[in-house]
C-alpha cells in the first residue's frame, strides 16, 4: 500500500459504514473511559483520531501532555490495556462488528490485507499498528497474535516510507501519469484572485516534522527530502515531483489556524504547488469521506481563505476519481435522502437511528457524506451526531 498502488486503487474504495460503527464502538468506550481517566480518554481520542481529527504523532501528543515521545507511548499503551482488559472481562459493550470485520479464523495474510486497506481507504498511516492492534484484540485475536499481526502492518508501512528515494523506485506506474492527472485536477481548483504569493522556501514549523513515524521521500525537483504522514500524502508529492506542468513545490507550506467550536487549532496543508504558468495551488490531501467531516470542513475553511489571501488556488485532493465537487453531485435516491432530511428536521441523528436507517434503505457511507456537504448537515464522531444547521 505504498507509493506505487496502481491507478485502479481508488482510495474511497474501502470506506463503509462497517469503519464507522467500529469508531462508533470505540468512541463509546472511550467515552467510559473519560468518566473516571480523562488524560488516557483524550491520549486514545488523539492519537487514533477517532473524532474525525488526524491522528497524531507521539512527539505531538507528548508537547500535548508535556512528556517525551517515550512516555506519551508508554501511556498511552496502559491506557489502551486497561480499557482492552475492561472489555474483555465484561463483555461490554458489543463487540461483534471486530468479530465480523477481522475474524479469528482468517489467515495472517488475509488479515495485514484488510487492515492495510482501511489504513488506505481511511489516510491513518501514522496510527496504523495501534489501529491494527486494537481492532484484532478487540476481535477476540490473542495478545501475542495481535501484537505480531499489528507489528506486520507496522513493517509493511514503514517498509515502504524509509525506501524513500524516489530515483530508485521502479519506472512510474500509471497513477503517476502527471499529465493526465492534472488535466483532471485542474477543474477543482478553486482559483483566487490578485498575484500569487512566492511558495516558502521551507516547510512550515510544524513540531512533529522529524517524528519517527514520519515516511521520507528524496525530490528530485526540490534536490532535497520532502517528509509525509501517509501513503495518499506520498502519492501527490511524487506526482508533484514528476510532472513537467509543475515548477516546483513545498510541502506543509503553512500553519493555518482555524477554530473549532470556539477553540483555536493550527492545520499544516500537505503542500503547495507552482505550475509553469505562473499559478499556484495550496493542496490537501483528505480520503474522499472525510471531506464530510465537520472538523475537516472547517479546516478546508480556513485553508481555502488563506490560499485566496495569497491569490493561491485550493485543492482537496483525495486520492479517488472523485473530488468534492464531484461528491456534492452524487445521485442519492429520495427513498434514501428524504426519510434522513425528515429524521434531522425533527432534531440530531445519532448512531443507531442512523444505522437503522442506513441498513433499511440501502444508504451507503459516500450518500451521507454527498448529503452533508450537499445541504451544510454538521456530521461529528465521537460520538456520531447528524443535526441540521439553522
Amino acid at each position: 500500500m505504498g507509493v506505487g498502488r496502481g491507478a485502479g486503487d481508488d482510495a474511497s474504495a474501502g470506506v463503509d459504514f462497517g469503519l464507522e460503527e467500529v469508531n462508533e464502538v470505540l468512541a463509546g468506550m472511550v467515552g467510559e473511559v473519560a468518566a473516571e481517566r480523562p488524560r488516557d480518554a483524550e491520549l486514545m481520542m488523539c492519537r487514533l483520531g477517532l473524532d474525525g481529527e488526524e491522528p497524531e504523532t507521539l512527539m505531538l501528543m507528548g508537547a500535548r501532555f508535556g512528556v517525551s515521545r517515550d512516555r506519551a507511548r508508554q501511556l498511552y499503551t496502559r491506557a489502551v490495556g486497561a480499557m482492552v482488559r475492561q472489555a474483555l472481562a465484561t463483555g461490554v459493550p458489543d463487540l461483534g462488528v471486530f468479530g465480523r470485520r477481522y475474524p479469528v479464523g482468517w489467515g495472517d495474510e488475509r488479515l495485514v490485507r484488510a487492515l492495510l486497506a482501511e489504513t488506505y481507504a481511511t489516510d491513518g498511516d501514522i496510527a496504523a499498528q495501534d489501529w491494527a492492534y486494537l481492532k484484532l484484540r478487540l476481535a477476540g485475536h490473542d495478545l501475542q497474535d495481535s501484537k505480531r499481526l499489528a507489528g506486520f502492518v507496522f513493517q509493511r508501512i514503514a517498509g515502504w516510507q524509509q525506501k524513500g528515494r524516489w530515483h530508485l523506485l521502479p519506472a512510474p506506474q500509471p497513477e503517476d501519469a502527471p499529465e493526465d492527472m492534472w488535466n483532471t485536477w485542474l477543474r477543482r481548483i478553486e482559483w483566487g484572485a490578485g498575484t500569487p504569493a512566492a511558495l516558502p522556501t521551507l516547510p512550515a514549523g510544524r513540531l512533529d516534522y522529524d517524528d519517527d513515524g514520519r515516511g521520507r521521500m528524496y525530490s528530485e525537483k526540490l534536490g532535497r527530502e520532502v517528509t509525509f504522514d501517509t501513503a495518499l500524502q506520498a502519492r501527490l508529492l511524487r506526482q508533484l515531483d514528476a510532472s513537467p506542468r509543475v515548477a516546483t513545490f513545498a510541502e506543509l507550506p503553512a500553519a493555518v489556524t482555524y477554530e473549532l467550536d470556539g477553540g483555536e487549532r493550527v492545520h499544516y496543508p500537505t503542500a503547495a504547488a507552482t505550475f509553469t504558468d505562473g499559478r499556484t495551488v495550496l493542496v490537501d490531501v483528505l480520503p474522499l469521506a472525510h471531506t464530510a467531516l465537520y472538523p475537516q470542513r472547517a479546516r478546508a475553511a480556513a485553508a481555502r481563505g488563506y490560499a485566496h489571501a495569497r491569490g493561491w488556488g485550493w485543492l482537496t485532493w483525495t486520492g479517488s476519481r472523485d473530488g468534492v465537487a464531484d461528491l456534492m453531485k452524487r445521485p442519492v435516491d429520495a427513498r434514501r435522502e428524504n426519510p434522513l432530511a425528515n429524521l434531522l428536521a425533527k432534531g440530531p441523528v445519532t448512531w443507531p437511528t442512523l444505522h437503522e436507517h442506513a441498513t433499511r434503505t440501502g444508504l451507503d457511507l459516500l450518500d451521507l457524506a454527498a448529503l452533508v456537504l450537499r445541504h451544510g448537515w454538521r456530521w461529528e464522531r465521537a460520538p456520531f451526531r447528524l443535526s441540521a444547521t439553522p
